[in-house]
């Protein structure tokens, strides 16, 4: 959520420095170097001016960086409590060189901007506030800092600006399609977030994001199921999984909503229960082609349960009440069903143990990571073996399809020659030695097609006897 910071060290002293350039770019006269931002859906230009990198503050609110502040729990309390110390700082710094969907790896897409830099320079200008923090350019700064510069070009924003504004322009500014690196996926869904707290219409929050108004409902739905799994993830210890572990799930989850909507209204029970398994598989790392197995046909077979260990089947929860009673409304609601809540319990057991093995904090010991690694190795076991036997049997289902949708698709075309025949006698337009020698064609293929009926069908029906006898009369004449 929006969050005012205090102002950082050194701010009347940075503030009054930024005046004074300003003063002698426009006392110098001559075209002035001015940056556009995008503000309450008008423009305005802002001058620029060459500022000292020591007097540029990292943004603590950039939502380049959002969901990755979670990474290390106590280092983002750290930030929280001194946005511009030092440590917050070089968090702040660590975690705008990182990869994205896993913080402890250096991401390539840095090096390629701090190589563009040293070979070219800056292009574009940052963009401050009228204390020296960083709007724009936070990644640059960084880079720019490794390569020893002193300075960067930075655009002003003008001292009457809230935190709000500043957002704002931030947005505005990533949202652009021609920035060399965009918000990750999951800072994407808080901004969004974020903007809906400050009470825009998501129509007016899509435009923003360049997006139609369903996908931003979608969007929003994914961060609420994130969430929801993350505070259900949490251990008796505090461990939890955090927004950063869902990074580079983004068609999955996308794939995951679109199936929950069509679902919801026909059988809400199926759809809660196909939402719990795709999301351990999603968590377990299985592919999208996977994860697509899971459908109603996988729930309807089986395969799954089927699949399941003992200890992953053996909750030993107490039977599963009728209804629930709402408090302060004297109303029962009927109470999820026992599958659901296998489902749900199942899932439960598979975040705790991930959040477990993923938790990158001290505190827990060696056995407890075993353990729980011992559960999501059982479990990805038992999807792999459900997922390839649904996928084994959809082959042999599809294969014994074939036949009969190629013949089906031959009636169609056989149907549109009849209405094609007619239209060409009519205008006398008919090839008659064509069309001739088209149904000997079809003739021969009849033939073939009743021979190995007749040999593979022991029990055949009204169709197949049908194309028995008609062949048989047709070799009789």
């Amino acid at each position: 959520m929006l969050r005012e910071f205090p102002p950082p060290p050194r701010a009347d002293e940075i503030s009054e420095r930024i005046k004074k350039r300003l003063e002698e770019v426009r006392a110098a006269g001559g075209t002035r170097e001015t940056v556009t931002v995008e503000w309450n859906e008008q423009q305005i230009h802002v001058e620029v001016i060459d500022l000292r990198l020591s007097d540029l503050y990292l943004n603590p609110g950039t939502h380049r960086i959002r969901a990755q502040r979670t990474h290390k729990p106590d280092q983002d309390q750290n930030l929280y409590e001194a946005p511009f110390g030092n440590a917050g700082q070089d968090y702040l710094r660590n975690l705008l060189k990182a990869l994205p969907s896993n913080p402890e790896l250096r991401d390539p897409a840095f090096d390629k901007l701090k190589e563009d830099l040293n070979q070219f320079g800056q292009n574009d200008p940052g963009l401050v506030t009228h204390h020296g923090v960083l709007v724009n350019g936070n990644t640059r700064a960084v880079a720019l800092r490794e390569l020893g510069q002193q300075s960067m070009r930075v655009g002003v924003l003008p001292p009457s600006f809230t935190q709000a504004d500043i957002d704002a322009v931030e947005l505005a500014l990533q949202l652009r399609q021609d920035q060399r690196r965009d918000y990750s996926y999951i800072n994407r869904l808080l901004a969004m977030e974020e903007q809906a707290a400050l009470g825009r219409t998501p129509e007016q929050i899509a435009k923003a994001f360049r997006i139609r108004t369903a996908t931003y409902h979608q969007e929003r739905w994914i961060l609420s199921v994130i969430k929801e799994l993350n505070d259900r993830s949490a251990s008796a210890g505090g461990v939890a999984l955090r927004l950063v572990d869902w990074e580079g799930a983004q068609e999955r989850l996308k794939e995951l909503q679109r199936l929950y909507t069509k679902l919801e209204t026909l059988d809400r029970d199926q759809a809660e229960i196909l939402k719990e398994w795709r999301l351990a598989a999603i968590l377990l790392n299985f592919s999208k082609t996977d994860v697509r197995h899971i459908d109603e046909v996988f729930l309807g077979e089986e395969y799954l349960v089927k699949a399941l260990p003992t200890e992953l089947t053996d909750t030993g929860t107490a039977a599963q009440a009728e209804s629930v009673s709402i408090p302060g409304l004297d109303l029962d609601v009927p109470a999820a069903s026992s599958t659901v809540s296998a489902a749900r319990m199942l899932n439960d057991r598979i975040l705790r143990a991930a959040a477990t093995v993923r938790n990158t904090a001290a505190g827990l010991t060696d056995s407890e990571k075993a353990k729980a690694q011992n559960l999501l190795d059982g479990a990805r076991e038992a999807f792999d073996k459900a997922i390839d036997d649904h996928g084994r049997d959809a082959r042999i289902r599809k294969r014994k399809q074939l036949a009969p949708a190629r013949l089906a698709d031959a009636c169609v075309n056989i149907d549109q020659c009849v209405i094609e025949l007619v239209q060409a006698r009519t205008s006398h337009s008919l090839d008659e030695e064509a069309f001739d020698e088209a149904v000997l064609k079809l003739q021969g293929s009849l033939r073939k097609l009743a021979q190995q009926a007749g040999r593979g069908i022991p029990n055949p029906g009204d169709g197949v006897s049908w194309l028995l006898a008609a062949a048989s009369a047709e070799g009789s004449q």
